[in-house]
């Protein structure tokens, strides 16, 4: 049985496996401190294949990343066999982990979407920030109504989310430059 040395945390010395996953602390051997040692299963297959992959037969190819596991199929960018644990469909290709990570670090990939930009939020924000300081609504509200109007059907969150932030903006900045406008007209009137 192959099993990696677990340590007493007291005196340093590799403790036996009979004192794995006992019920309750045993004493170490050399200190006699109580321990209690609880490990995973996957501690006791030691070096064997990762789960859920067949393993490599003679004269069949082997994965790049784990040598002992049976190809199935070769990296649609870099040629690289995969095993079915490293293999990840995206966009009807097979990658590998290395050129999806590549991919989205340069980004190569197209259909790769990392994150998304919120216009609601960027739209509603631009209608509310500014009403502490009103002078900021005579720029902000055309731009919220705009970000508004223009974003209206892009994506959105990856999360499914209305479109309240939207209609509030236009809302709230359609008062903000309607009251402008009033104001103008007020102002010119007057002159």
């Amino acid at each position: 049985m192959n099993i990696h040395p677990i340590h007493c945390p007291n005196c340093r010395i590799a403790l036996p496996y009979q004192m794995y996953n006992t019920d309750g602390p045993a004493h170490c051997p050399s200190c006699e401190g109580q321990t209690k040692v609880e490990v995973f299963p996957a501690l006791y297959n030691g070096d064997s294949v990762p789960y859920g992959a067949e393993t490599l037969q003679a004269n069949e190819p082997g994965c790049f990343f784990h040598p002992q596991k049976k190809a199935v199929v070769p990296c649609a960018l870099c040629g690289r066999f995969l095993c079915a644990l490293c293999d990840v469909e995206f966009g009807g290709r097979h990658v590998c982990p290395l050129c999806l990570a590549a991919g989205k670090k340069k980004k190569k990939i197209r259909d790769l979407e990392t994150q998304r930009v919120l216009y609601d939020d960027i739209a509603l924000a631009l209608a509310i920030i500014p009403i502490i300081l009103i002078w900021g609504t005579i720029i902000t509200a055309p731009m919220s109504l705009y970000v508004a109007i223009r974003h209206w059907k892009s994506p959105s969150s990856i999360i499914p989310r209305t479109k309240l932030r939207f209609v509030l903006a236009i809302l709230l900045s359609g008062a903000q430059t309607t009251g402008w406008l009033f104001l103008f007209g007020w102002l010119i009137s007057r002159a």
